[in-house]
């Protein structure tokens, strides 16, 4: 028997899959980043079109109506991406506050060494001055 929610699961996980290999194609995005949308949009292609799989998977997990357990694999591979990203994004803002912090300390440090050729130039300056002065 098919299922009106069973065809848009297969078509959109279809289109997800075709989607997502066409950003990695396009290097939209990365490979690392597309492999939880394809292995999602793979489960909802094959749960979509084996039903006997659906209707264990489904009883496994108390669903009555079989198709429903489609939006439910789907949810748990969004919430997997969704946990991924924000591991990335943990681990980015945590590099870029490192990263801000050694950027801080090298302005400082040029600063300082700036600061420095400035005072020796000025002393510089002055001994020659003092030699000049002495020589007239």
């Amino acid at each position: 028997m098919i299922d009106r929610a069973m065809v848009f699961g297969l078509i959109a996980g279809i289109g997800a899959l075709a989607f997502v290999l066409e950003l990695v194609r396009r290097r939209k995005l990365k490979e690392e980043y597309s492999l939880l949308w394809l292995a999602t949009a793979i489960v909802l292609i094959v749960l979509s079109v084996s039903r006997p799989l659906l209707d264990v998977l489904a009883s496994v997990v108390g669903i009555f109506y079989p198709p429903s357990a489609l939006f439910l694999v789907a949810m748990v591979f969004v919430l997997f991406i969704l946990l991924h990203f924000s591991t990335v994004i943990t681990r980015l803002t945590q590099e870029n506050k490192e990263n801000a912090q050694q950027l801080a300390i090298l302005r400082w440090q040029i600063e300082q060494t700036q600061k420095a050729l400035a005072a020796r130039e000025v002393h510089a300056d002055e001994n020659q001055n003092d030699q000049h002065g002495r020589v007239d």
